[in-house]
Parts: C-alpha cells; sequence; structure tokens
C-alpha cells in the first residue's frame, strides 16, 4: 500500500512540474544534460500528455535539419529519386525523417502526428548500454520508438489477405487503380485514430489512390503487413475469416480519438 501511494504521488508531482514549468527548456541550462534526460517529460505519465512546443523548446533542431546536397558517397540528392519520392503523392525535393512526417504538404494534409504518437518515453536505468561501458562519461542512451507505430503505416501490402492475384503495384490495372472500387463498399471503417485526418484521406483517395498505396504498402519498411484492428462496418459479414480471427475490433487507447473514449 505505501509503494502503490509513493507512487502516486510521484506521478501527480511530475505532472505538475511540467504543467507548471511551461516549456521544457526553461530553467535548465545547455549544460544540464543529467537534469534534462531525467525531465518529467521525458517519463511515464508525463509525457502521455505534452504538446510538441514542450519537445521542440529542446529539440527544434529536427525541424530544422536539411537533406545533404550530396551522399558520402558523391550521390548529388538533386539527381535521384529517394524511395519515398516514387510515388505521386510527395511534392518537392527531398526531405528529412521528421519533417516528412511533420510539416510538408503532405503531413499536414493528411497527418496529425504529435512527437508522442511514436516516443513514449523511455527508461534510463533499463536502457544503459550492454555491456555498460564506464569509460563513457557522456551516457548516451539508446531511444525508444515502438516499431509496430511505424509498422501502422509501412508495412507490407497484404495483397493475398485482400484476394489479390499479385501486390498492387502489379494488379491495379485490373482494379482501374482505384482501392476504393472494392472498398466502397469493404471495411469503410477506416482511418478513425488521432494521429490521421480521416475524412481528409478519403477525399484525396478518391483522386490518387496512391494516397492508400502510399501508407499500404508504397512505403514499405518491413516484409509484413500490420494486423490492423478489425473494425465493425455497416454490412460487414458475421463470418469472421480465419486471417482475422484473434484481431483486436478497437484500435490501440491511446490512439482512439478522445471523442470515441467518451462515448464508451
Amino acid at each position: 500500500m505505501w509503494l502503490g501511494n509513493r507512487f502516486l504521488f510521484s506521478s501527480l508531482l511530475l505532472t505538475l512540474l511540467v504543467s507548471s514549468s511551461g516549456t521544457v527548456a526553461e530553467g535548465i541550462g545547455p549544460s544540464d544534460y543529467d537534469r534534462s534526460r531525467w525531465h518529467p517529460i521525458h517519463h511515464k505519465p508525463v509525457i502521455d500528455n505534452v504538446i510538441d512546443d514542450q519537445c521542440l523548446s529542446c529539440h527544434q533542431e529536427i525541424l530544422e535539419r536539411n537533406v545533404l546536397d550530396r551522399s558520402p558517397a558523391g550521390v548529388k540528392s538533386s539527381e535521384v529519386l529517394a524511395w519515398y519520392q516514387t510515388l505521386t503523392t510527395y511534392e518537392g525535393e527531398q526531405d528529412t525523417f521528421h519533417r516528412r512526417h511533420l510539416v510538408t504538404p503532405l503531413a499536414k494534409e493528411l497527418m496529425d502526428l504529435r512527437c508522442n504518437t511514436c516516443h513514449q518515453g523511455n527508461d534510463l536505468r533499463e536502457e544503459a548500454p550492454v555491456p555498460p561501458d564506464h569509460s563513457n562519461r557522456d551516457m548516451t542512451l539508446r531511444k525508444s520508438v515502438n516499431p509496430d507505430v511505424c509498422l501502422m503505416c509501412h508495412g507490407a501490402n497484404p495483397y493475398k489477405l485482400m484476394g489479390l492475384p499479385k501486390p498492387w503495384a502489379e494488379s491495379r490495372d485490373m482494379f482501374q487503380g482505384n482501392c476504393l472500387l472494392c472498398h466502397a463498399h469493404i471495411r469503410t471503417t477506416r482511418h478513425q485514430v488521432n494521429f490521421l485526418k480521416a475524412d481528409a484521406i478519403e477525399e484525396a483517395a478518391k483522386i490518387d489512390p496512391d494516397v492508400c498505396y502510399g501508407c499500404h504498402g508504397g512505403r514499405q519498411w518491413y516484409r509484413i503487413g500490420y494486423p490492423y484492428p478489425r473494425h465493425a462496418w455497416k454490412g460487414m459479414s458475421n463470418v469472421v475469416p480465419d486471417w482475422a480471427k484473434g484481431r483486436p475490433t478497437e484500435s490501440e487507447p491511446r490512439f482512439q480519438i478522445k471523442t470515441q473514449q467518451a462515448a464508451k
């Protein structure tokens, strides 16, 4: 009981420290690395409720970095296409990882990603280098991102589950290059998560099917597809396919839109 109360008190104290301090950088000098890395904003439960401005008060450089004009091998960025530029939805020159997810035109139009969508904090006591490097005075530790978060938008196209004869890039002509030819009636409850702009995605998909394919195989990082929750839709069959058995019927709680959570 005492330990439980102590943990609750500590959690409340951490929340108050962040909410009353404005920005994270306030009161922390540039050389206060220890104070910065142990700041409550980097840990549960505070990180669940931070806003991007708080993160960017110290990490603004991630949006100010530029792609190299020339790679270490001597290849000019202006003369080649990056893998993410091969789809019709991408506009402009190459851009950096964080900018592509937060501030590029496509990100602003279709996404509502936030720093804590991917970064959920870490426990420095659990992430020390293995084996320990006692000569490392800087104590640099690994960053924490759950790869499942990436997989949601960068998984393989599960064409076999969809009944396609070949991957979408090879069979799209059979369906007039239009994902909505089938999905106007199948699995129509989609994108209802707090890091996407569902209505904007649906409208954009009517104009360019690469809006769909971009996140469902077109920007594939992984050899597997993401096992999305099978949300019920109007006219959905009561028979669950074998591949869908055991799948959740709701998104992970932290990704659910707040109005959905309040309605429960």
